[in-house]
């Protein structure tokens, strides 16, 4: 495996999901990780799809079960990309749009993506349906939701002013019945019940899969979170004081660059290894206001900040405060880091550009975007679509967002009821994540610990991604195979003691890198390329 002719080039000038990908990603669903690439060295053989269908494809139509409204069965043929199978689409009262692909020869198990944002996706995205034609290739019974909106007609969150009901479906209602209606009509096709189900989404579907463990314990055997939106509420806080931030302050693109290669020079190399990652950005100690060259009285260059421009860094990095103390945590030295949308050559960019600070005046920002229609149409009951955020008082206002946090938050670690059955976490973020704050993740999985006990990953672990960006990108290696080590595991009761992650560049791989379960780190052994996953291993920090 070569190394990158320039390391300095190539991470900031190369990236599979560069801004514009990671601000289409906040809305839309991807699991983004390379699911079952690993399937031939799986310790199961979960590609074996040897199970038939019962019935015609055309009964399932009549299919009836509480909730379902209407249902519709077609097969459809074979074709290069997918087996034959039975497409059931449906509703399930009041608006929740679901469908069950049923391959004409079934492996046992299902499996079910997730949605991002605020959801409302169109079950034909192409992003859901490259999803669902992999799974089916393998013969998984694949499922999917809407979670009870259309978001081209009811754009962001504006979908309750139709029906409060769409609120509940969206927190947690429309993935459970969707989840339970599916496996039911999987048992009916082939006369046979799901062996095993699993869950695989990132962001918003991170969230809805961490859910389905704490809520809905029967419903998923094996859970995938992928950069989890854990703290829906918190995230809303956070956003709207690092709006308030930089509108006080504003970034220009250069400045931002200029930030950027700062946090690298500073914190690159202490891990022991210069290689344009940072691998525990806690580590950090970035001062913004001391290390980036200081813009004289009076003036203000793309070449220095402002003493106001890196008091609105550090608050960006230091998360909102109330009363004098913290409220959520802030976003990683490192999440700034440089990289390229778009055709090669595009000059590189901040990856805060468009998603914490708006890339025009007149633009929001995309989290800042979330957070104001949160703010708007689910926090508040009813609804205020006038809600100025400018408005919100940190000391007092934190209050008025619990009632709405409890039906969406992910936050709860009672993990009792699904680990007594068996059922296996895995979750995964990037230190560099843009979108949503990587300690929200970590915080959680440590509490997750208090409270299951020591013991906590024989079924809970997680996998922090140095230089990863939201669900994937970044400067780091962020392609990996989550769902064969998860299977592997609730199968086959291996836990994964690592993960594969590979660089890819241009469609070769360019570095590997193995990940660590949570809090272990990996540690280069000194000898060989440093792009080269066997040359490292898991250490305690």
């Amino acid at each position: 495996m070569k190394p990158p002719r320039d390391l300095r080039t190539y991470r900031a000038s190369r990236l599979l999901l560069g801004a514009a990908a990671a601000l289409a990603c906040v809305q839309m669903p991807l699991a983004r990780a390379q699911a079952f690439t690993e399937v031939q060295s799986a310790l199961v053989d979960y590609a074996r799809a040897d199970l038939l269908p019962s019935k015609d494809c055309a009964a399932m139509a009549q299919f009836r079960r509480a909730d379902i409204a209407a249902l519709h069965a077609e097969s459809v043929p074979a074709t290069d990309a997918t087996p034959g199978y039975c497409h059931v689409t449906g509703t399930l009262a009041p608006e929740i749009a679901f469908e069950v692909s049923l391959p004409a020869r079934w492996n046992g198990r299902f499996y079910m993506i997730g949605n991002g944002g605020h959801a409302g996706d169109g079950l034909d995205d192409p992003g859901r349906v490259v999803q669902r034609n992999g799974a089916l290739k393998l013969g998984f019974a694949f499922a999917q939701t809407n979670t009870g909106h259309d978001a081209r007609k009811e754009p962001g969150a504006s979908f309750v002013l139709s029906n409060p009901q769409k609120a509940i479906d969206y927190a947690y209602r429309a993935v459970h019945l969707t989840a339970t209606t599916a496996k039911a009509i999987t048992a009916s096709y082939y006369a046979k019940p799901v062996a095993h189900a699993y869950w695989n989404s990132c962001s918003n579907g991170g969230r809805q899969g961490l859910i389905e463990a704490q809520r809905y314990p029967k419903d998923f055997d094996g859970v995938y979170a992928n950069a989890p939106w854990v703290d829906q509420t918190g995230f809303t806080i956070g956003a709207l004081w690092n709006h308030k931030a930089m509108t006080a302050a504003p970034l220009t693109a250069a400045k931002l660059a200029l930030l950027a290669n700062a946090v690298m020079a500073k914190c690159d190399a202490l891990d022991g290894l210069k290689d344009g990652l940072i691998d525990d950005p806690r580590r950090c100690d970035f001062d913004a206001r001391r290390d980036v060259a200081a813009c004289p009285a009076g003036t203000d260059t793309d070449a220095c900040l402002t003493a106001s421009q890196a008091d609105a860094v550090m608050k960006v990095y230091r998360g909102p405060q109330g009363q004098g103390k913290s409220l959520f945590p802030g976003y990683m030295p490192g999440s700034e880091a440089l990289v390229t949308a778009g055709p090669a050559g595009n000059p590189p960019t901040s990856a805060w550009l468009n998603l914490i600070v708006p890339g025009q005046p007149d633009r929001k920002p995309a989290d800042f975007n979330l957070a104001e229609g949160t703010m708007r149409y689910l926090v508040h009951t009813p609804p205020k679509p006038d809600y100025d955020w400018q408005s919100f008082n940190f000391d007092t206002d934190p209050p008025l967002l619990e009632a709405w946090g409890r039906k969406v938050n992910a936050k709860s670690t009672d993990l009792s009821r699904f680990r007594s059955r068996g059922g296996k976490i895995l979750m995964s973020y990037g230190w560099a994540d843009q979108v949503l704050q990587p300690l929200a993740g970590v915080n959680y999985y440590e509490q997750a610990v208090a409270r299951n006990g020591a013991d906590t990953p024989a079924f809970f672990r997680l996998f922090m991604v140095p230089g990863m960006t939201h669900c994937a990108g970044g400067v780091g290696p962020d392609q990996f195979d989550p769902m064969t080590a998860l299977i592997n595991w609730v199968e086959k009761d291996t836990a994964p003691a690592t993960l594969r992650a590979a660089k890819i560049v241009d469609k070769a791989v360019v570095r590997t890198r193995p990940l660590c379960p949570y809090p272990a780190v990996a540690r280069y052994s000194g000898t060989g390329s440093t792009d080269d996953a066997a040359n490292f291993s898991c250490v305690k920090p």
